[in-house]
């Protein structure tokens, strides 16, 4: 029997301000039973999804639609290394709160206004390239959520994207269960938010004429319905991770499908 009714791959962007439309942020969604279709931003006049736009379109589909998985591929925490350099408690909302306070990444800025000191304090809340998460680590290719412009690399799609998560969990409060932090099982009758790698999924689909961002948004909404259409869904919510470990990614985060 299937966890979820409805699975959503986000194919997220840090480039610009949120108010900013953005050909690399897409969205697709899928049924039990239906192949992901992408949903389109909801004003005719603009072509394109902003951070902005696609926060409220979250809040939305949380409160108002029946349960989903929703996947995005961008950093959802920092590495123990960050906690530590910073004198932070190891206490993921307390770090969402912190961290927007530094980076106001959710106001009409970019992420390189605050990198290069124009607005808020992000010189006291930096991180090292070196620094990776155990997931990062256990994923192989992935890279450090502060290896900024790099090819390939999450840095300014996780600096964008971590004040939206704060929002979205003050405003959907109840309704939204962010794995692992808010636990690592599914919670009933609540939609869940999770860090994903499209890579992982990406090369099990023909990519057809679809662009790259949106075959990695495709690719999730995919992928995260076939593994709860075989049953397989429950084994990824509950990686083969030593109490060590699951301690470290209760703080850290974790990627879904990382086993």
């Amino acid at each position: 029997m299937a966890i979820f009714e409805s699975y959503v791959g986000i194919d997220y962007s840090g480039a610009k301000t949120p108010s900013a439309g953005l050909p690399g942020l897409r969205i697709y969604e899928a049924g039990p039973d239906e192949e992901p279709w992408e949903v389109p931003p909801p004003s005719t006049r603009r072509r394109h999804w902003t951070r902005e736009g696609v926060a409220a379109w979250l809040e939305d589909r949380i409160r108002g639609g029946p349960p989903a998985l929703i996947g995005i591929d961008h950093g959802f925490s920092f590495p123990l290394r960050y906690f530590e350099a910073h004198g932070l408690p190891l206490d993921w909302p307390a770090f969402l709160d912190d961290f927007q306070r530094h980076w106001p990444t959710d106001g009409p800025i970019t992420v390189d206004d605050v990198r290069r000191g124009r607005v808020g304090d992000g010189g006291s809340r930096s991180g090292n390239s070196r620094w990776r998460r155990l997931t990062e680590v256990r994923a192989g290719g992935a890279k450090s959520v502060f290896h900024f412009d790099v090819p390939g690399s999450v840095a300014k799609s996780t600096h964008a994207g971590l004040p939206w998560l704060l929002n979205l969990r003050r405003r959907a409060k109840g309704r939204v269960h962010v794995w692992p932090f808010d636990g690592w099982e599914a919670a009933p009758g609540r939609s869940m938010l999770a860090e994903v790698y499209p890579r992982r999924w990406s090369d099990e689909y023909r990519r057809g004429d679809r662009t790259p961002d949106q075959h990695d948004a495709y690719s999730v909404a995919a992928g995260l319905r076939d593994a709860d259409r075989r049953g397989t869904l429950g084994s990824l919510l509950d990686p083969g991770l030593t109490p060590e470990e699951r301690r470290t990614a209760e703080v850290e985060g974790w990627i879904l499908g990382l086993l």
